[in-house]
């Protein structure tokens, strides 16, 4: 059984995403996202110096590493937002 003791993990878990559950848990300086019946890895949030802002990265298959989401770069968003974005 996990602690639940971050504010933000349980924030990532408690939000209802259409394609499955998550589960989230601290890693190094961010947050990693797994869907919940597979354990692939979804996303991970890197938190930002800005109030509540985390950079949104996904792990891509094809170069084995955690790769920008946004087309042009880096996405930043606050917590919420990016939840919705993934």
């Amino acid at each position: 059984m996990r602690l639940m003791t971050d504010d933000i993990v349980q924030r990532i878990e408690r939000f209802h995403f259409p394609r499955g559950t998550v589960f989230a848990e601290r890693r190094n300086r961010g947050y990693t996202l797994y869907h919940a019946p597979s354990g692939a890895p979804v996303a991970r949030l890197r938190p930002t110096a800005r109030n509540d802002g985390v950079e949104i990265l996904y792990w891509s298959a094809r170069k084995e590493r955690w790769a920008a989401a946004g087309p042009f770069g880096r996405t930043i968003l606050p917590l919420d937002d990016a939840l919705h974005f993934i």
